[in-house]
């Protein structure tokens, strides 16, 4: 009687744990739509980007529905935090402070932080002492804005709340350089008109996004996570990755 007693529970929590993975029928998923280009709004107004294209190919193979939520940078942890969608797909860098608030899955890219100055510049290093004095941007709540304030004290940081905003400002002779993840400073040094004004100086920065970039959700929300991971595995397996990192970029990224 106690092992049919046993026998009876396991497939008890065999069968919730199977009506709990049914339950996940749709996933809403942040993202900035301002980050080109990784996510971004096009005329229409619809949300574009490799990270669009990455979450629709994950949703497809986890065979779930995806929506889509814009959100500012700066509120995108708490409007998941307050369930106004359930993972989070905007290039956002694994970090240990994150990891505190959110759970990640593995990383489904990786990229190095990147200086970017006027070709007219006069830098040639990119140490602190180098830059001290000069004023440098970064998008706020970034890696790369906590990077400039942690190690460049003595230069003058300035915040934005786009990238776009900071790329503007440096093309505007504002800014004496920026600090950003180096495949976003690609797509706007290569294929806009005003990124024409300006060049990478100094190796990259691999200790900016030493984690990588991964997508965040709730940490009670494990099984969700799991199948992302598992997902990613498997457009990485079955060449689909391949197919979305060539339409953005010429080399990769993962």
């Amino acid at each position: 009687m106690k092992i049919a007693r046993i026998l009876l529970a396991a497939a008890a929590l065999a069968v919730g744990a199977g009506a709990a993975h049914a339950e996940i029928k749709t996933v809403r998923i942040g993202t900035e739509g301002a980050y080109p280009p990784f996510n971004s709004v096009d005329s229409t107004g619809k949300l574009v980007g490799f990270d669009i294209d990455i979450a629709n190919a994950l949703c497809a193979k986890m065979k779930v529905e995806c929506t889509f939520v814009a959100q500012d940078w700066d509120g995108i942890i708490p409007a998941l935090l307050a369930k106004k969608y359930d993972a989070i797909v905007a290039s956002m860098s694994i970090t240990d402070e994150r990891k505190e608030k959110v759970a990640f899955t593995e990383p489904y890219y990786l990229t190095p932080g990147s200086f970017m100055a006027p070709k007219d510049t006069k830098i040639t290093e990119i140490t602190p002492a180098a830059l001290k004095g000069l004023v440098i941007g970064a998008q706020s709540s970034t890696t790369g804005a906590t990077y400039l304030e942690d190690k460049y004290k003595g230069s003058e940081i300035k915040l934005y709340p786009t990238q776009d905003e900071a790329n503007a400002d440096l093309a505007s002779g504002r800014l004496d350089a920026i600090l950003a993840d180096k495949f976003v400073l690609y797509e706007w040094l290569e294929k806009t008109d005003a990124g024409k004004c300006c060049k990478f100086v100094g190796p990259d920065l691999k200790d900016v996004n030493p984690q990588g970039t991964g997508i965040a959700v709730r940490k009670e929300d494990n099984e969700l996570r799991e199948m992302l991971n598992k997902a990613i595995k498997e457009i990485v397996a079955d060449g689909t990755y391949q197919k979305i990192n060539a339409k953005y970029f010429p080399f990769p990224i993962n």
